[in-house]
């Protein structure tokens, strides 16, 4: 009877050791897995960051480029305003002379005077409104110029946030809005968008509504996910830039 009762006592040990074994090796399993899929998503994350710093630089070197291009347009209406502005004064002492020599005894008769004088006046007027045509042209270049070196300034400063990530704190999906537990001490800005992945996989976006020192709430971009999907506490969220 001993013999037995020892007997069953071993094989209801040894099915616990078998089951210990089993769970540690699936635990094991789990971790490996847990691992793996971590490493696979600072990969993609990496990847996506290295994708937003390529688009960030092409927009700026594409902005350089205007920037350039408008420069020159600048110059050369600067030019064309100092040669216009030079013709309208030549115009106005050629008027000046006509108008004296109308006095004098030698100067042709008062119908050729005439003549020249609705010439010269003519040349003068067009070549004022050639001149205002100008100035407004270099107003509009000048403004170009400035909000294309503000937009250098604030892609300069956005491409020193790439990388920056966070999680989904909460979801409203009756509303469509989320809470980010990145705020503006992290760089998070109102109306910059963030990149939403989830495993790795990006899901969709949003977009900043307001910003606390800590946390943020964004907007849903609704049309960025795919069909049945939304976004869920838990997902990561990494920094797009403005869309200003």
């Amino acid at each position: 009877m001993l013999a037995t009762v020892f007997g069953a006592l071993n094989i209801v040990k040894i099915k616990m050791l078998r089951s210990s074994v089993a769970d540690l090796a699936a635990e094991s399993h789990s971790a490996r897995r847990r691992a793996s899929q971590k490493k696979e998503l600072e990969a993609r994350e990496a990847s996506v960051a290295a994708e937003e710093a390529k688009l960030s630089q092409s927009a700026t070197a594409n902005a350089d480029a205007q920037l350039a291009k408008i420069e020159n347009e600048k110059a050369d209406l600067q030019a064309k305003l100092q040669a216009n502005e030079a013709e309208i004064a030549a115009l106005r002492k050629q008027l000046e002379e006509k108008q004296f020599s109308s006095t004098n005894p030698g100067a042709p008769s008062t119908v050729e005077l005439e003549a020249q004088l609705d010439d010269a006046r003519q040349q003068l007027d067009s070549a004022e409104r050639e001149k205002a045509l100008l100035s407004e042209k270099l107003r509009s270049s000048q403004q170009r110029s400035s909000q294309l070196e503000e937009e250098k300034k604030r892609r300069a400063i956005a491409g020193g946030k790439v990388g920056v990530r966070g999680t989904v704190l909460a979801v409203n999906q009756a509303y469509n809005f989320v809470v980010l537990n990145l705020g503006g001490r992290h760089g998070v800005e109102a109306n910059s968008e963030m990149l939403v992945l989830r495993d790795g996989v990006f899901i969709g976006k949003i977009r900043i509504s307001s910003v606390e020192p800590a946390t943020a709430i964004g907007d849903i971009i609704t049309s960025s996910l795919a069909r049945g999907v939304q976004v869920q506490p838990g997902d990561i969220v990494i920094y797009a830039g403005t869309n200003s």
